[in-house]
C-alpha cells in the first residue's frame, strides 16, 4: 500500500509517495544497526572487564555543562556505580533494541546516554568541525526508533502490545513501540 504526503515544507508545497513497506524495512534496519551498536559498545567493555568510566566523569566531563551532574559519580560509590551501569545499560538498550523489546524504553534511555556523550565530547574538542556529530546522530535515530515505533515491526513489541496484560494496562504501550 503506498501513500501520498502532501504537505507544506518552507513555504512550498512538498508531495511524495511513501510506500509502507519501504518504511518497515528501513525501521527494521535502523533498529537492528543501532541495536548492534550498543550491544556490541557494552559487550565490548564485558569482554575488557575491569570498565573505568573515571576517564569520563572525572576527566572529560570536568569543565564542562554537565559538570555538575557527572562529575557527581567520580567519586568511590558513584564511580563503582557508574563502571557497571554503562556496560549493563549498553548491553540491556542494545538486546532490547536489536530483539524490539521495550523498544520505546530502550531507546528513552540510549538517547539518554548520548546526550550525555554528545555534550561532554563536544565540549571537550567534538565540536571542532561543528555541531553534527555522531553522538547526535546517534540520538537522532533513537529519536527516531522511539517515535515510529520501530519494535513493532518484526519485534517482540508486535506480541506484546496483543497481550491482555498491555491491553488492560494502557500505560504500557508508552514503553513499547
Amino acid at each position: 500500500m503506498t501513500t501520498n504526503i502532501d504537505t507544506q515544507l518552507l513555504g512550498r508545497d512538498v508531495s511524495f509517495t511513501l510506500s509502507e513497506p519501504w518504511l518497515a524495512y528501513w525501521l527494521v534496519i535502523m533498529r537492528l544497526a543501532v541495536g548492534w551498536w550498543f550491544l556490541h559498545a557494552g559487550l565490548d567493555k564485558f569482554l575488557a572487564w575491569p570498565f573505568d568510566a573515571s576517564w569520563f566523569v572525572g576527566g572529560a566531563a570536568a569543565g564542562t555543562s554537565l559538570a555538575p551532574i557527572v562529575t557527581l559519580f567520580s567519586g568511590d560509590a558513584g564511580l563503582a556505580l557508574v563502571n557497571i551501569m554503562v556496560p549493563v545499560g549498553q548491553t540491556l538498550i542494545g538486546l532490547g533494541i536489536v530483539l524490539g523489546a521495550l523498544t520505546r524504553l530502550a531507546a528513552f534511555f540510549g538517547a539518554f546516554l548520548m546526550t550525555f556523550f554528545y555534550f561532554i565530547n563536544g565540549e571537550t574538542g567534538g565540536w571542532a568541525h561543528g555541531l553534527v556529530t555522531g553522538e547526535l546522530m546517534g540520538l537522532l535515530v533513537f529519536a527516531m526508533i522511539a517515535t515510529l515505533g520501530a519494535g513493532r515491526v518484526l519485534g517482540i513489541d508486535a506480541i506484546l502490545a496483543r497481550t491482555e496484560f498491555v491491553k488492560n494496562h494502557p500505560r504500557l504501550r508508552y514503553l513499547i513501540g
